[in-house]
């Protein structure tokens, strides 16, 4: 359902999924204890070699118990609290709840679908919150006045669609009414690879398209943050497969897309090997590496499996992600944000817009293998304002709505 008001609520399912991360994180810390330990029992000099192995004898004994205790007690929990959630079912949901899911996603997703955790947010398109069933049928019911105009727009990194509403302006809605657009919101776990993220929405444009209700003319896709990697990555594995929507797609804007990394996760890959260049340390690096591959692939800006495939994402490596170039025969453009008040300003250059530098986001690198082919009249940068001032300031809008 819809989500509604302002109550939080909550769901069986979510029970059950936040006793599954208790039992994970008991276990997870359990181990970390016992690596600590068994690296002290060792007295190794301070930069000296390191172990992850457990640890043997009586302490090994003991954090080997308290493992087998913990999995036991939380099977039991699990299968209880699974006989319960047909009872309750899933009712209704709340933006506060959503929210809670989306960044939990963002920080443990890829954890939470290898578990088969259910709090695991499943890539599907929504409009207000309600999953879109991609039948012909069912999509003409949900949308009695599409058109053949279509917009996407996809979330960044921890957030949802519903997040797209910023201060009472949705860039989707605005350009219904403006320009006769028919928008549909991708909603997705941002704790996966932006690789597995691009195959499904992909896959999930394919099918869209080919039940929509009217023939779509043409094609458009908003992607904030993370969101335009994934549709970039899209568009890759579209080409590769022979998918039809890649021949309707006619515009993507970016709006402070990190399209070569962003720097705050390049500083959690110092810590890393900070925190792993001592055994004292080391089991406390172990904290760093629970954040998601999302948020690992937002270093460099890694969009393609064979950037992470056989590879290992947490290791401090020269190792960079294949140059992709901006996909053909689409108008692409770019907007960034900058804090500073002013073109030139010091802060512009370090900060960006405080979570993407502003070369980044313009595609700029000093690579000219890596360097993206945006032109002139398809960039533009908003002075003062942050990240999430993307999404509802209307100078931006302005600029997407003359560009579509």
């Amino acid at each position: 359902m819809a989500p509604t008001g302002r109550k939080s609520f909550v769901h069986a399912e979510d029970i059950r999924g936040a006793s599954r991360l208790a039992v994970d994180a008991t276990i997870g810390l359990a181990n970390l204890v016992e690596t600590m330990h068994h690296n002290i029992l060792r007295t190794p000099a301070v930069l000296g070699k390191s172990t992850q192995q457990p640890a043997g004898g009586i302490t090994g004994f003991v954090y080997k118990s308290i493992r087998g205790v913990t999995r036991v007690v939380g099977g039991g929990i699990d299968a209880v609290l699974a006989r319960l959630v047909p009872l309750f079912g899933g009712g209704a949901s709340s933006s506060e709840r959503e929210a809670v899911l989306a960044a939990l996603n963002g920080v443990l997703g890829d954890h939470l679908q290898h578990s088969a955790n259910p709090l695991a947010i499943r890539a599907r398109f929504r409009r207000g919150g309600v999953a879109l069933d991609p039948k012909r049928s069912a999509l003409s019911a949900a949308i009695p006045g599409a058109t053949g105009k279509v917009v996407v727009l996809a979330h960044g990194l921890c957030m949802n669609d519903l997040l797209w509403l910023r201060h009472g302006h949705d860039h989707g809605a605005a350009l219904a009414v403006d320009a006769g657009f028919t928008p549909v919101y991708l909603h997705y776990n941002s704790g996966l690879h932006i690789s597995t993220n691009g195959h499904a929405f992909a896959d999930q444009l394919e099918a869209l398209l080919r039940a929509w209700p009217v023939r779509v003319d043409e094609l458009a896709i908003l992607g904030h943050s993370m969101g335009g990697l994934v549709a970039r990555s899209a568009c890759h594995y579209a080409a590769s497969s022979g998918q039809a929507w890649l021949r309707r797609l006619r515009t993507i804007v970016f709006l402070g897309t990190p399209h070569h990394g962003a720097p705050l996760e390049r500083g959690g890959n110092w810590i890393d090997a900070a925190l792993d260049a001592s055994p004292y340390t080391t089991a406390f690096a172990r904290l760093g590496k629970i954040r998601s591959a999302g948020i690992t692939d937002l270093r460099h800006g890694s969009m393609l499996d064979e950037d992470w495939d056989d590879q290992d994402r947490f290791a401090r490596s020269r190792h960079k992600p294949r140059a992709l170039p901006l996909p053909a025969n689409v108008a692409c453009c770019t907007i960034a944000a900058s804090l500073a008040r002013k073109s030139g300003a010091l802060a512009e250059r370090l900060l960006g817009d405080g979570l993407v530098p502003l070369a980044s986001a313009l595609g700029k690198h000093e690579d000219a293998s890596r360097q993206l082919a945006f032109p002139k009249d398809r960039q533009w940068v908003g002075h003062g304002m942050n990240h999430l001032d993307l999404l509802d300031r209307k100078e931006v809008y302005a600029q997407i709505r003359r560009w579509l």
